[in-house]
């Protein structure tokens, strides 16, 4: 079916010629073809081009993928799968090669991405005049393609005079995280795309402190891979190379002893023995850590056995994200079955964790991540209080870490016992930079090796000197309870929410009669939210188009409420409590006369724009009775509905 190179430019240009293909779609076609080492390109863009494909062209050439300050992220098989791709394997297996285009995950962008970050290690290096070579750990998860990106990313990095350390086998985000601080690397990268569908996949960066890369590493990465337009280069002569060791089990165990430390009230836990939980790791990477985990601690714990293999299809669920209702289904059906408390859930890679637990009318409830945070944070606190860890003379040395678009009830917990609250923009990468900040606050000849210190050294030094951190997390299903991994950690969530549950049941109440009860102490929270999703190149100019009409037309009134303040992420100088700046983001936040407060973003890692609504009421006096949180509950939901049909009525408009 060839037609030759001649032919298909010819083809190209004409579809530009007819508005049917973008400007940058055809110089990027050209470009990848230009410096392409095998057919697969050019028989891919053929055979999309013979049949007129230029929508699915334009989708995977109309930019090169944008290596944004958490790495890449896009689809690794084609809305259209060609011949080329679809090589030996059959119709409903993975393809045998991933998606071709500069806009998508496969082993051009792999490359890029990777020599860009060896390059600037190297520059790190010699500015520091380091003459060691740079350590890069990596891990994956079980998506189509993980394993190959993770072997070429060790292959690229070696060529290029990097160390690479290499999982043999699929593990989480948190103990990526994890490994580069306790094998003290110069960065880490995990192939992963959360909890994306499985056509996508990614490539998260990592830098020495375990964190995702803020700045000035992020500009200065990005602008390396950018620099970088072709996948072809000349590996360094064999002497001055790098080598591939691989890791596992040792890292495992290091990682799990300090998971062990989460556990507040071991003695409590070790009375459970009536507590009854599912977990799902949802056909991704949380079984290699929490299920050895739970069996150390003495819970009671089932697998959902069909979800309890890797497999980047996620054949059980629609989505393999724990967010969702229904990725939760089999789960809960076990639990009605063996008439447990308690279902947990993780993501493929493992950073993010659901719950769903038996309320006081016998069935099983789903919580929210802010519902599911706050229930951490008041137990963390509360006990970290009762065991004597916190006390009136240190509380102001602790703290917690929400985003700015998570629910204002933990604020009001910690401000109740004397913490701080520390608000950030969304991304755990700016909770793991407080962390950073917080370890250098301690002075520099008491925090030598401060990684290879015990939880109880590092506490009582930040306690002394610093800030200690409770507990963290995101409205997102991410949360976090110590310093040792500088990510979201599903697999520290499910422990410690399992001791919450636990504490639960020591006192005899379910965990929606506990959350009750934090609401009648402290007000009732309520959020929704919500997301319009646009795909492809079009979506992306629609998506862009709405975030900065909220910029330079926001709201005056909404259901006839007054804006009564607006922030600006964009455009506003934001300073955190702790008089840090905060980072510029296409963010903006408007507060109703009612305290109702509307947060709008765009997706930093999915093709939509995300609304997040905030609903509450606080107690007069006292508490609130029994009777009045259920009236004030039906009010506050149904005002968060008719503000989201609202919201979305108004972006319409907005998009004409």
């Amino acid at each position: 079916m060839s037609i030759g190179v001649e032919e298909l430019n010819s083809r190209i240009q004409r579809a530009v010629a007819d508005g049917q293909l973008m400007e940058s779609t055809a110089k990027n076609v050209r470009s990848l073809l230009a410096g392409a080492t095998t057919d697969l390109y050019f028989n891919s863009v053929n055979e999309l081009a013979y049949y007129s494909e230029w929508s699915e062209i334009n989708d995977r050439f109309h930019q090169r993928l944008a290596f944004g300050t958490g790495g890449l992220r896009g689809r690794t098989i084609g809305k259209i799968v060609t011949t080329a791709e679809r090589g030996n394997a059959g119709e409903d297996e993975r393809p045998q090669f991933p998606c071709v285009g500069t806009n998508a995950m496969n082993f051009f962008n792999i490359k890029r991405a990777t020599r860009g970050l060896v390059a600037y290690l190297h520059d790190c290096k010699r500015r520091e005049k380091i003459s060691a070579r740079p350590k890069i750990v990596i891990a994956h998860d079980t998506r189509f393609f993980s394993k190959e990106f993770a072997e070429l990313a060790a292959k690229v990095a070696t060529e290029n005079a990097c160390d690479a350390c290499v999982f043999d086998g699929p593990r989480s985000v948190p103990e990526l995280s994890f490994a580069v601080r306790y094998l003290k690397a110069s960065a880490g990268i995990v192939i992963t795309a959360s909890h994306n569908p499985p056509r996508d996949n990614g490539y998260k960066v990592y830098f020495s402190d375990g964190a995702q890369v803020i700045e000035p590493h992020a500009s200065g990465i990005i602008a390396k891979v950018n620099a970088i337009t072709s996948e072809t280069f000349t590996p360094l002569p064999k002497d001055r190379q790098g080598k591939v060791t691989m890791i596992g089990k040792d890292i495992d165990q290091a990682y799990m002893r300090r998971l062990e430390t989460l556990i507040l009230d071991p003695s409590m836990i070790r009375e459970a023995k009536s507590l009854r939980i599912i977990y799902t790791p949802l056909h991704g990477t949380g079984s290699v850590i929490i299920k050895p985990m739970l069996t150390r601690l003495g819970f009671n714990f089932q697998v959902v056995p069909e979800q309890d293999r890797f497999d980047g299809r996620f054949p059980t669920v629609k989505s393999p994200n724990p967010e969702n209702a229904e990725a939760l289904t089999m789960a809960i059906n076990l639990a009605q079955k063996e008439d447990a408390d308690l279902v947990v859930a993780t993501d493929p890679d493992c950073d993010r964790m659901g719950a769903a637990v038996r309320g006081k009318d016998g069935r099983m409830k789903l919580l929210s991540g802010n519902q599911t945070g706050s229930l951490l944070a008041w137990y963390r606190i509360k006990t970290s209080f009762d065991k004597g860890v916190l006390h009136k003379q240190n509380a102001s040395r602790a703290v917690i870490i929400k985003t700015f678009v998570t629910t204002d009830l933990q604020k009001s917990i910690a401000d109740y016992y004397g913490l701080r609250c520390v608000e950030t923009l969304t991304g755990f990468k700016y909770i793991g930079a407080k962390l950073g900040k917080y370890e250098r606050a301690i002075p520099e000849q008491l925090r030598q090796n401060y990684a290879d210190l015990t939880e109880q050294e590092t506490r009582r030094l930040r306690l002394g000197h610093s800030s200690f951190y409770i507990v963290g997390g995101e409205e997102s299903y991410g949360y976090s309870g110590a310093d040792f991994v500088r990510d979201k950690d599903g697999n520290g969530a499910v422990i410690m929410f399992c001791e919450v549950v636990a504490y639960a049941k020591s006192r005899r109440q379910t965990v929606d009669e506990f959350l009750d009860e934090i609401f009648a102490t402290f007000g009732y929270f309520a959020e929704k939210n919500g997301s319009l999703v646009f795909e492809g190149a079009e979506g992306a100019a629609k998506i862009a188009r709405l975030a900065e009409s909220y910029s330079t037309q926001p709201f005056s009134e909404v259901l006839g409420l007054r804006v009564t303040n607006i922030k600006n992420f964009e455009t506003d100088m934001i300073e955190d409590i702790e008089g840090d700046l905060i980072p510029k983001e296409k963010m903006s936040i408007f507060e109703l006369e009612d305290g109702t407060l509307i947060a709008v973003r765009p997706s930093g890692t999915e093709p939509k724009i995300k609304y997040y609504l905030f609903g509450r009421r606080r107690p007069g006096n006292g508490k609130f009775d029994s009777a009045e949180l259920n009236r004030i509950k039906a009010q506050v939901g149904d005002e968060l509905d008719r503000l989201w049909d609202w919201l979305k009525k108004d972006a319409e408009e907005r998009l004409g």
